[in-house]
C-alpha cells in the first residue's frame, strides 16, 4: 500500500498497525490515535526518517490494520501483538517468556505457592518478573520458615467437607512438613479452608510489600490467642512476627511517602538500552531488576522509557499507585495512564520528578541501569570476540562451518598410577564449567596415554548414542549428564599419536563426521587428520589463543581430579597401617576430616567423636601421627 489513494482510505480512528516482510512475517507493530496520519507519515518522500525507520521501509511488503474502540484498547493490542510476533524493529524485552514468577493458586481450595515461567489466566496471582533465579528461590525459602503453606502436588480440591468445614482426609497420616510445623496439612483435614486461606492471604500481603499491615494482622492473632489461652499458637504468631521484623529492619527506607511505587529509568548504548526498575513498598526498597532492550536505535530516551513500560505492565500482575519515570512521552502519557488505571482497579500516576528526594532516587536508578548496561556490553563484546575467534579457527583448521561447541580431552597420571582424564567444552564463545565431565580410567594398565584417551572417547561417544535412544524413545535420559549434544570439533592435548587413536575409535563409532585436531604441548603445534604438516600458529594468534585456554583448562581439570584420588589413595594405604582402623573406620575418618594433615592435627578427643571410633582406636590414630 504506497498510492496516496490507497492511503486515503485509511480510516482516521484509533487503531493498530502492522507491517510485513516479503515472507509474511510481522517486522513492525505500532499503534494510533489517528491510522490515516500515522501510516502516511511513513511514506512522506520529504520526511527526515531515521536510519531504522528507512530499513523498515525497505523492508515492508504489505500493511495491515486493526480498528479499536478507543487508543487504550490500542495500546493493549499492539502489546499483545508484539509479544506474540516479537517483531524485527520492535523494542522488545529480551527473553521475557524465560523469566520466573511466583504463582499463587488461588483457584484450588487450598492454594499452593511455587514458581513458574509461565503465565496462566487460571484465576492464579503471580507475583514478579523476577531476572534472577536464586532471589525468588531465596524468597520462596523464606516464606516456608514463616507461613505453613502446603509445598506437595497432591489434588485435594474435591475433598468432601464435615460440618465444621474441614475437609475429610484424603491420606492417613501427615507428611513430614506437618511435624516441622510448616504445612497445616489440608490433606488430612487437620485446617478448615476458612483458616488455611487467612495464611494465604499473609502470603500474598507479604509478597506486596506490606509487610506492616501483615504485622498488625499477625499481632491481633497472636493477642486473640493469648486471650483464649490458646497459648502454644500465641508463641508461634509470636516468633513469626518477630522473624518478619527482622526481615523488615534490613529494609532500606528510601522515601518519606510510604505509597507503593516503582522507580524506571533507562539509558542508552550502542546496540542495546537497559531500563531498571526499582520496587518501593510502604516507603521501603524491596528488590531491583534490569531489562536489556534491543532495536533502539535511533529512539531518544523518553521513546524507550514509553516502549518499555507498555510492555512491562502488560505482563504483571501488580501495579503501584505510582510510578516514577525519568521520562516519557508526553502524548502517550495519558492513555498509559488510563490503562494502567484500569488494569489496576484504581488510579495510577505517572510522575517525572524534577526535584527531591524523588529527583535522586530517579539519578540513583539510572545510575544502577548504567552500569548494568555497561556489564552487558562488555559481555557482549567478549562474546563477539569468541565468536570471531571461531570464525578464525574453522579458517586454519579448513571446517566447513564454524563450531559452536568445542570440548577437548585430556589424561592425567604417575607412571600410570591413579589414571583419569577431563572433558572441558566451550560453547558459543563461552567456557561452560557446569558441563565439565571427568572419567577413571578402568581398563589401562601402566602410563598408556593413546589406550586411555582410546577408552575416554568410547564411553563419551557411546553414553551419546545411548541418551539418544532414549531422547527418541520418549525416555528420561538417565542422569541427564547432556551427552547426547555432540561436539562441533574435538581438541585433544596431544601430537599426531594422540589425535591418530582419538580418531580411530570416532571412525568406528560412526562420528568420523565431527572433526578433530591435536595441540601439541612443546611447540604448540596444530596436528590436523589427512595433513602430513602440523599448523603453526604465531605467539600472538588469537586462535592459538583459544585452543591454548581450553587445553590448560582441561589439563587443569584432569589433574585436580588425579591429585584427589592419588591423595586419598596415599591417605587409604596409611590408616591401612593403624592398629584396630578397619575398612568402617577408615571410611568414617575419610569422611569426618578432608586430609591426611588434618587428621594429623586433631586432638584424641576429636578422633573419638568420629561415629565408629572408641577411645582407644582414637589414642591409636593420635599415637601414629605423634
Amino acid at each position: 500500500m504506497t498510492t496516496e489513494e490507497e492511503l486515503s482510505h485509511l480510516p482516521a480512528v484509533p487503531g493498530v498497525y502492522y507491517f510485513q516482510d516479503k515472507k509474511g512475517e510481522v517486522i513492525y507493530v505500532g499503534k494510533a490515535v489517528s491510522l490515516r496520519n500515522r501510516v502516511r507519515s511513513y511514506y512522506q518522500s520529504g520526511a527526515q526518517h531515521s536510519p531504522k525507520v528507512r530499513s523498515l521501509m525497505n523492508r515492508a511488503t504489505d500493511l495491515k490494520y486493526i480498528v479499536t474502540d478507543s487508543e487504550v484498547e490500542a495500546l493493549i493490542l499492539e502489546s499483545n501483538l508484539i509479544k506474540e510476533h516479537r517483531p524485527r524493529y520492535n523494542v522488545v524485552l529480551k527473553d521475557d517468556k524465560s523469566y520466573p514468577y511466583l504463582k499463587v493458586t488461588l483457584g484450588e481450595e487450598f492454594p499452593r505457592l511455587h514458581i513458574t515461567r509461565r503465565l496462566v489466566q487460571d484465576g492464579s496471582l503471580y507475583f514478579g518478573p523476577y531476572t534472577q533465579m536464586g532471589a525468588v528461590q531465596e524468597t520462596l525459602n523464606l516464606l516456608r520458615k514463616f507461613f505453613p503453606f502446603r509445598t506437595c502436588k497432591q489434588k485435594i480440591t474435591k475433598a468432601v467437607k464435615n460440618e465444621t468445614g474441614r475437609a475429610i482426609k484424603t491420606r492417613q497420616r501427615p507428611c513430614l512438613n506437618h511435624h516441622l510445623r510448616r504445612c497445616l496439612a489440608p490433606c488430612c483435614g487437620l485446617v478448615s479452608q476458612q483458616d488455611y486461606h487467612v495464611v494465604i492471604q499473609e502470603i500474598c500481603l507479604f509478597l506486596e510489600g506490606r509487610q506492616e499491615d501483615l504485622l498488625k494482622r499477625l499481632t491481633l492473632r497472636m493477642e486473640e490467642a493469648a486471650k483464649k489461652l490458646e497459648f502454644e499458637k500465641a508463641a508461634q504468631l509470636r516468633d513469626q512476627v518477630k522473624a518478619i521484623q527482622r526481615v523488615i529492619e534490613k529494609q532500606k527506607v528510601v522515601l518519606k511517602d510510604r505509597s507503593n511505587q516503582d522507580i524506571i529509568a533507562a539509558v542508552q548504548g550502542k546496540e542495546i538500552s537497559c531500563a531498571m526498575v526499582f520496587y518501593v513498598r510502604s516507603g521501603k526498597l524491596i528488590g531491583r531488576e534490569h531489562f536489556l532492550l534491543p532495536n533502539t536505535e535511533g529512539m531518544n530516551s523518553a521513546g524507550v522509557i514509553t516502549a518499555f513500560i507498555k510492555q512491562y505492565y502488560h505482563r504483571v500482575d501488580f501495579v503501584p499507585e505510582k510510578i516514577l519515570l525519568s521520562e516519557i512521552v508526553n502524548e502517550e502519557k495519558e492513555v498509559i495512564a488510563r490503562w494502567l488505571a484500569q488494569k489496576k482497579g484504581s488510579q495510577v500516576n505517572l510522575l517525572v520528578p524534577s526535584r527531591g528526594e524523588k529527583k535522586k532516587m530517579i539519578e540513583m536508578v539510572k545510575k544502577n541501569a548504567w552500569l548494568s548496561l555497561q556489564e552487558a556490553e562488555t559481555e557482549h563484546l567478549k562474546r563477539q570476540a569468541g565468536e570471531q575467534q571461531l570464525c578464525e579457527l574453522a579458517q586454519e583448521l579448513g571446517l566447513e562451518k564454524i563450531p559452536g561447541r568445542l570440548e577437548c580431552f585430556d589424561v592425567s597420571n604417575t607412571q600410570g598410577f591413579e589414571s583419569v582424564a577431563a572433558m572441558v567444552v566451550f560453547e558459543k564463545g563461552r567456557i561452560c564449567p557446569d558441563q565439565y565431565r571427568r572419567f577413571k580410567i578402568r581398563t589401562v594398565e601402566g602410563p598408556n596415554d593413546y589406550a586411555s584417551l582410546q577408552e575416554v572417547l568410547k564411553r563419551r561417544f557411546a553414553r551419546a548414542l545411548e541418551e539418544q535412544r532414549l531422547i527418541n524413545s520418549g525416555q528420561p535420559s538417565g542422569s541427564g549428564a547432556g551427552f547426547h549434544r555432540l561436539p562441533d570439533l574435538v581438541i585433544i592435548d596431544g601430537g599426531k599419536g594422540q589425535l591418530s587413536a582419538a580418531r580411530k575409535v570416532m571412525r568406528e563409532m560412526g562420528f568420523e563426521n565431527i572433526p578433530a585436531c591435536g595441540l601439541a604441548k612443546e611447540e604448540e603445534l596444530l596436528f590436523i587428520e589427512g595433513k602430513s604438516e602440523p599448523v603453526r600458529l604465531p605467539g600472538n594468534s588469537p586462535v592459538l589463543h583459544l585452543v591454548q585456554r581450553l587445553r590448560d583448562e582441561a589439563h587443569r581439570f584432569a589433574l585436580a581430579y588425579h591429585r584427589k584420588l592419588r591423595t586419598r589413595h596415599n591417605l587409604k594405604s596409611l590408616l591401612d597401617e593403624i592398629e584396630g582402623i578397619g575398612d568402617v573406620r577408615r571410611r568414617a575418618l575419610l569422611k569426618a576430616f578432608s586430609s591426611l594433615e588434618a587428621i594429623s592435627r586433631a586432638s584424641v578427643e576429636e578422633l573419638a567423636a568420629v561415629p565408629g571410633m572408641n577411645l582407644p582406636a582414637a589414642k591409636a590414630v593420635y599415637g601414629f601421627f605423634h
